[in-house]
């Protein structure tokens, strides 16, 4: 269970990113509510979520999710230079974030 809530984090990690750049320096109204929700949010269930698990793993699988999750969304949504190497790096980040997921034990 502990994962779950690292992961749903880890998605509203990708949401508060995305969010923060849609409201152009915290200037427009609704970008900058829905970054402050899905930024406490993903914290908040990240600290939950560290009740029970190493804080070395579940933080980096946390980022690794905001991060890959950001890019994909720039790259989709938002018009961001799609690359090879860009496409290569975030599945490299994905893998590491499995590893890790895999390496965590719950206490």
């Amino acid at each position: 269970m502990a994962w779950l809530l690292v992961v749903v984090a880890g998605i509203l990690e990708t949401g508060f990113a995305v969010c923060l750049k849609l409201s152009h320096g915290f200037t427009r109204l609704w970008p900058t509510v829905a970054f402050a929700a899905f930024a406490l949010g993903s914290f908040g269930l990240l600290t939950l979520a560290l009740k029970k698990l190493d804080v070395g793993p579940a933080y980096a699988v946390w980022t690794g999710i905001g991060a890959a999750g950001t890019a994909i969304y720039g790259m989709v949504f938002l018009g961001d230079l799609v690359s090879t190497l860009k496409i290569v790096s975030i599945s490299l980040v994905i893998l590491g974030v499995i590893g890790l997921q895999l390496s965590g034990s719950a206490h």
